[in-house]
């Protein structure tokens, strides 16, 4: 269990920026961590630092994964960004589009 924490841990930290590789894996390398940490505590399974080294870094995956999801749904829940979907609808040509685009940009960094 050591092992799969610490590998679905580090996995987990590297593809945080996705629902399944920060979340799913994230969650599941905590599962582990704590399983694995508990059994090696008890003395029937060896390498509990490795556990929880997978815990933490599963944790942090699920954590930064999080956050990029609450920023996500923070920016497509905004006003700008609705402005910006109605603008792209209604432009029929490509300069029209830039022109949402440079709006958009320009709302967001005010």
């Amino acid at each position: 269990m050591a092992i799969a924490a610490l590998v679905l841990g580090i996995v987990a930290l590297l593809l945080f920026w996705t629902v399944f590789g920060g979340i799913v894996l994230g969650l599941l390398a905590v599962v582990l961590g704590i399983v694995g940490a508990r059994k090696a505590r008890g003395g029937r399974a060896p390498h509990g630092k490795m556990s929880i080294v997978g815990a933490v870094l599963g944790a942090v995956g699920l954590i930064a994964s999080a956050v990029i999801l609450a920023i996500g749904a923070s920016i497509l829940g905004s006003d700008e960004f609705k402005n910006f979907d109605e603008c792209v609808q209604h432009a029929e040509t490509q300069s029209e589009r830039d022109a949402c685009a440079n709006d958009f940009n320009k709302d967001v960094s005010d």
